[in-house]
This record gives C-alpha cells, sequence and structure tokens, in this order.
C-alpha cells in the first residue's frame, strides 16, 4: 500500500511513465488586493492622470482578478525611488531585488513540497529550473542547491525567459528525465516576480497597465519520478506531452530587455490565434490515451489552462464547447494568485487535484494541461488522474 491510501481506492500508474509526487508553493509576503490596487499604485508612482486612473479601474474588473502577491512593495519603491521615474535605467537594482526574491520563494516552495513527498532532500536526483525573472550567472539553480543542501552532484538544467508557457517546458523536461533515468526524483521549480517589468504608466505604453492589473509573483515546486515506491503517492500521470509553435506569430507576444528593465507588447489577434489552433492541437493530444481514446470527449476530460486572462479562457471554453465547470479551476487561480507566468499551471493543478479528490474514482480519468506564450508556442500534457 502507499502512503495513505489504499489501492483499492486508485487508480495504479502506468509502469515507467512519470508521475506527479508532491506539489508546494510560496509567495511573497505583500499581498494586494484589487479593491485597492488603483489607488495605491497610482499613490505610490505619484501618477494624478484621470485618463490612467479610469483605465486601470476598468482593467482592474475585466481581468477578474481578486488577489495577489508581490515583490514590489512600498518599502522597495522608497528604497529604489528610481524604479517610479520614466526612463531611469536601472536593471542593475531591478535585479538585485528579483534574483534574491526568486530564489528565497523556490526555497520556500520546495521545502512546503518536499515535506509533502516524506522522502529526504538526498534522494533528489536532478534539478528543473524555471524563471523569466532573474539573470546571473551562476544561476538561480546553483543558489537554491546549496541553500536546499541538495547534492553537489544533483543533475541541473535551467530554463530561462520562456514566459507563461515556461512551467509546461519544466515538466516536459521533468518527465523525460524520470522516464530515461530509473530511480531519478526530479525536483521541478518556477519562480516569477514582476519586478524586471515594473514602471510608471505611459500611454504610450497601454500593456503597463494591463500588467499592473493582471500578474502577480510566486513559486511552485514539484517531484517528478517513475515507478513510486510504497512511501510516496503519486496523484497524476504525466502520459504524453506535445509543443508546438505558429508560423509566423513571433511578434504576437514581444518582450525586450533593457536597460529600463524588460517590456511585452501583446497582439490583440493572440485570443484568436490561440482559438484558432487549439482544437487540433487537443485532439493530437487526446488520441494518445489509448484504445479508448476515439470515445472520449472533450467534456469527459478534466482541465488544467493556464489563465493568460479572461479572453482567453472564454475563447477556449467557446471554441471547445466546453462545460463552464470544465475552466473552474483555472479562473478559480486567475482569482487568487492573478497571472503568476510560468507557475500559474501549478497552482491550477492544486485546484484539479482537490476537485478530483473530492470526487473519489467517480472524477475524471483523464485531463489536459495546457499553455501558451511566445512564440506562439503551445505546450500541452495528456495527464491521467490517480
Amino acid at each position: 500500500m502507499q502512503k495513505d491510501i489504499g489501492t483499492s481506492s486508485r487508480r495504479v500508474a502506468t509502469q515507467g511513465k512519470a508521475t506527479v509526487l508532491a506539489l508546494g508553493k510560496a509567495f511573497p509576503s505583500n499581498v494586494v488586493s484589487q479593491e485597492n490596487l488603483v489607488e495605491e499604485y497610482l499613490r505610490e508612482i505619484k501618477c494624478d492622470d484621470l485618463s490612467i486612473k479610469d483605465k486601470l479601474q476598468h482593467l482592474c474588473k475585466t481581468t477578474t482578478v481578486k488577489t495577489r502577491y508581490t515583490v514590489m512593495s512600498r518599502e522597495t519603491l522608497h528604497k529604489y525611488p528610481e524604479l517610479a521615474t520614466e526612463g531611469s535605467p536601472t536593471i542593475k537594482q531591478r535585479l538585485e531585488i528579483a534574483n534574491d526574491a526568486v530564489v528565497q520563494m523556490a526555497y520556500e516552495a520546495s521545502l512546503v513540497c518536499i515535506k509533502e513527498w516524506e522522502r529526504a532532500v538526498e534522494d533528489i536526483t536532478h534539478l528543473v529550473y524555471v524563471s523569466s525573472s532573474e539573470f546571473r550567472l551562476p544561476g538561480g539553480d546553483l543558489y537554491l542547491s546549496a541553500q536546499l543542501g541538495l547534492s553537489n552532484e544533483v543533475q541541473r538544467v535551467m530554463l530561462y525567459f520562456l514566459g507563461c508557457y515556461g512551467g509546461v517546458t519544466g515538466l516536459r523536461v521533468a518527465k523525460d528525465i524520470a522516464e530515461n533515468n530509473p530511480g531519478s526524483r526530479v525536483l521541478l521549480i518556477t519562480s516569477e516576480t514582476t519586478v524586471l517589468g515594473f514602471r510608471p504608466p505611459n500611454k504610450a505604453r497601454p500593456y503597463d497597465l494591463v500588467g499592473a492589473a493582471l500578474f502577480g509573483d510566486g513559486a511552485a515546486a514539484l517531484i517528478i519520478g517513475a515507478d513510486a515506491t510504497e512511501s510516496e503517492s503519486p496523484f497524476m500521470e504525466l502520459h504524453y506531452a506535445l509543443q508546438q509553435f505558429l508560423p509566423g506569430t513571433q511578434g504576437v507576444i514581444d518582450g525586450r530587455l533593457s536597460e529600463e528593465g524588460i517590456s511585452f507588447k501583446l497582439g490583440r489577434d493572440l485570443p484568436q490565434k490561440i482559438e484558432d489552433n487549439v482544437e487540433e492541437f487537443c485532439k493530437k493530444l487526446v488520441a494518445k490515451a489509448g484504445s479508448g481514446s476515439d470515445s472520449l470527449k472533450l467534456n469527459d476530460l478534466f482541465w488544467a489552462v493556464h489563465p493568460g486572462g479572461p479572453a482567453i479562457l472564454n475563447g477556449l471554453e467557446t471554441k471547445l464547447k466546453l462545460k463552464p465547470e470544465k475552466l473552474e479551476c483555472s479562473r478559480q487561480a486567475l482569482v487568487d494568485y492573478g497571472n503568476v507566468s510560468s507557475n500559474t499551471i501549478f497552482y491550477i493543478m492544486e485546484k484539479v487535484r482537490d476537485e478530483l479528490k473530492k470526487k473519489g474514482r467517480g472524477g475524471e480519468e483523464w485531463g489536459l494541461g495546457l499553455a501558451f506564450g511566445p512564440g506562439i508556442t503551445f505546450e500541452g500534457f495528456l495527464m491521467r488522474s490517480l
């Protein structure tokens, strides 16, 4: 028997397939209420433009976000007032803040995850480290390894600047490692902060206000491994992974690093591009479910979809004719945390796990995990609930 769960009450993982063995998350201490955001944000950056205030208030309502967590705080802005000054070359200051914050959140999420796993930190053989929020040599993967006390022979992989689909890319890499190295246990980390992109609003950069109303900070940690031991409790099988990019769409999500930090531009056609291509992508994943895939309908699945914003979720729901409850975990993660880039998919997976646990054996067996990002890149997983 695996810990706390009788064999009669759970599905059996496919031999040799990677599974999620534990999951943890962490956030900075500064909590941002969307209800109070406009007044506080504009006061801290000393902006009294009424048109900007009206636009931000509108965005705060349409994003559906209620709470977020941020490294950026009143104390940070008092220490680094130049961060709120238009045109200031502040990349050095931003990296000073972000590099430490990203590793600290990753460390805290790892501790939560390892506690749930209930095995020794020395049993971690590989580390996959994902972030679009820090930049240095050596990278945060090394600092985290030292802080956690991982073996100096732990095999490390760093995935930088992938954006919102980075978590699913990390999951795909972790799956390949786990399945090709028998007995391995992979610690997958995602950690993100908006410090690099924080800037005062400018009418020439309308997307900055979207970022102020939508994005948050945090970290997630997972233990991935195949062929669980008696002491482990796998809850999700990573059955099949797929990545594809849409040719000719490199400019739809455009991010640039400069002396002022990182800036983004999103094409207005992003939701439509995703909508036009997502059905075929999903069908490719579902086909890998095996002999029963022909009868498997999209509404028979559980869903974990990275919520770039409400428009993407709404378009996907309409295009795929999904029942409203199918994307409820994705919508609720957006409400609770905002868009936390690569982390968000794992906050959703945690909510999916809790929902499936409530349903017991009557819950959906198969599901899809999806994320979209620069490229336009689609990352997807066919998963199986255990």
